[in-house]
């Protein structure tokens, strides 16, 4: 409904300022399902992180620009990111390695999305939308090469963070690849669940 009929209403329990983000995800995501076969590139990337925060990150950040690369150091809790002009240096790099395991398959789709995802959030390279920018560009590696969405509920939101947090205190992306792989598996089956309880209640009708 908020989609559909925009601000006009503001979902129960949730702030002005939240519906906008809201809103601004869905542009994001609308804009990702659309350019599946662009490169994975700069461009895409900035796209997507200024469609992301387009609304909102002037109340961050007034001086920020949506899509534009932080021109301050970043931090997020309590993982400091370092010097962001060399975090930001490394961008390019990571997008060219990663465009091209896409295009050689060099690994499975839910191996890559989640390395990708790993390294890009310790570059932290905008001033707002890091983390939703970084989902974004995981489904779009998924989606482009045939896999479905991957969808990280607010119950895990602790799970996913210590996977990622696990990469700079254990120098491994295991853990965030196990957990891709289990909310994956988990989304699957009960997708499955729910059409069979769908089939089951169509067979039980008498035409």
């Amino acid at each position: 409904e908020l989609k559909e009929k925009g601000l006009g209403m503001i979902p129960a329990g949730k702030t002005l300022f939240e519906a906008f983000e809201m809103l601004d995800h869905f542009d994001a995501f609308e804009y990702m399902m659309q350019n599946t076969k662009h490169p994975l590139d700069e461009n895409l990337l900035k796209e997507i992180n200024k469609r992301v925060t387009y609304h909102t990150l002037s109340y961050h950040s007034p001086e920020a620009i949506p899509g534009e690369y932080t021109t301050t150091d970043m931090a997020a809790g309590d993982t400091v990111f370092g010097d962001h002009e060399e975090l930001i240096a490394r961008v390019p790099k990571l997008l060219e390695s990663t465009e091209k395991a896409i295009v050689s398959a060099a690994a499975h789709p839910m191996i890559l999305a989640a390395r990708f995802h790993g390294f890009y959030e310790y570059l932290h390279p905008f001033r707002d939308g890091n983390g939703r920018t970084g989902r974004l560009v995981s489904n779009y590696i998924l989606l482009r090469l045939g896999h479905p969405l991957l969808i990280i509920p607010s119950d895990a939101r602790q799970e996913y963070i210590s996977a990622l947090r696990m990469i700079r205190t254990e120098a491994t992306d295991e853990h965030l690849i196990r957990f891709f792989f289990k909310k994956a598996m988990l989304r699957m089956e009960e997708e499955l669940k729910q059409k069979e309880a769908n089939t089951k209640r169509f067979m039980t009708f008498v035409f």
